[in-house]
């Protein structure tokens, strides 16, 4: 299993650098890939990162997760991006795992995506969230969604992606390691 972690220009630090972070700690290989076609992608706060790849260059297997940071300006990137939305789609009709921080519920959400399934996202972008059953939780996992509200929760967002992917043992693990365990 692979885990792409979708990035444009204005994408939130936090919520895409802490997936990262945490999931490559984990041993999970974690691809960061821009959805256009330069590598550097600069940060809601004008921080430069460089992407692995490209979008034009990814191809995604049916167990793959796919990730979409927030951030206002991120968000629309994301979303305006035509080969995302169409990996976004196909991965979902195979039910593949699609996470989603902050504002960035609202891309599948405004595609159609979340009908019928409880997510979460950042205060103020639920009427985004088309059909979906609407939770204020920090982190919510349902059918092949797992959403969450925000920068605050970035951690907690990012530990049961890991959880999810590689088990308990190992996100506590991580989270230990890291002073983060409860």
């Amino acid at each position: 299993m692979k885990v792409y972690v979708m990035m444009a220009d204005g994408f939130e630090e936090i919520e895409a650098l802490a997936v990262i972070d945490v999931l490559r700690r984990g041993g999970v290989e974690t691809i960061i890939v821009s959805v256009k076609n330069d590598k550097v992608v600069l940060s809601a706060r004008d921080i430069p990162v460089v992407a692995d790849t490209t979008i034009d260059k990814i191809k995604i297997a049916s167990d793959d997760m796919i990730v979409l940071p927030g951030g206002g300006k991120g968000v629309e990137g994301l979303y305006a991006s035509e080969p995302l939305k169409k990996l976004l789609t196909a991965h979902n009709d195979k039910k593949g795992i699609i996470a989603a921080i902050c504002a960035g519920p609202t891309i599948p959400g405004r595609m159609g995506l979340l009908k019928g399934v409880k997510a979460t996202c950042y205060p103020g972008c639920e009427e985004d969230l088309n059909g979906a059953v609407i939770s204020q939780d920090d982190v919510v996992a349902d059918q092949n969604f797992i959403t969450s509200r925000g920068p605050g929760t970035a951690l907690e967002f990012s530990f049961k992606l890991l959880e999810m992917i590689k088990g308990r043992e190992v996100k506590d693990k991580i989270s230990k390691g890291m002073l983060c365990a409860k």
